[in-house]
């Protein structure tokens, strides 16, 4: 059995307009609900043992403040494939996670997430800015993830919805 934590960037910053869709940082509203997450995460005793995020700027800032406030000290790998990825993209990208992890974080971007969603779930979930779904996977090692492979979706969490 696999954990896979998949959670959306936190909301992003349009303020300046010069900047391309890649260099957007976080606005003040994602830099509040990152760490919140990363503080979830230590709270729920689900911290990963490896983390893969996109590494456009609002995803790493994303990454940086949920790894700071949860207390993760594991591998972090970013990678470009993760930016604005479809599903057999983000398929292929947790793939290449070593089977001494048990529990993955991936940190992206919708609408590719939703829809990765969707295809393991078989129902649509919404994942608003910082949203976390904790799923666990009847599989013994990453690579034998397939796209027809179905997950069971343990928790949803929405940042609205937090205190």
């Amino acid at each position: 059995m696999k954990t896979l934590l998949l959670m959306r960037h936190a909301k992003s910053s349009w303020k300046d307009d010069s900047l391309d869709d890649f260099d957007r940082g976080l606005s003040g509203r994602g830099k509040k609900d990152s760490p919140r997450m990363g503080e979830l995460l230590k709270e729920e005793g689900l911290l990963p043992d490896y983390l893969v995020t996109s590494s456009a700027r609002r995803a790493r800032k994303t990454a940086d403040q949920v790894a700071l406030a949860s207390g993760f000290r594991g591998e972090c790998r970013l990678t470009e494939e993760l930016y604005l990825a479809g599903p057999d993209k983000i398929l292929e990208v947790i793939c290449q996670t070593p089977d001494t992890c048990q529990r993955l974080l991936v940190i992206g971007h919708n609408p590719g997430l939703e829809e990765f969603l969707e295809r393991h779930l078989g129902t649509y979930t919404p994942l608003a800015t910082a949203a976390l779904a904790h799923l666990e996977i009847a599989i013994d090692a990453w690579q034998a993830l397939l796209p027809e492979t179905r997950f069971v979706l343990a928790r949803l969490w929405q940042p609205r919805e937090l205190a």
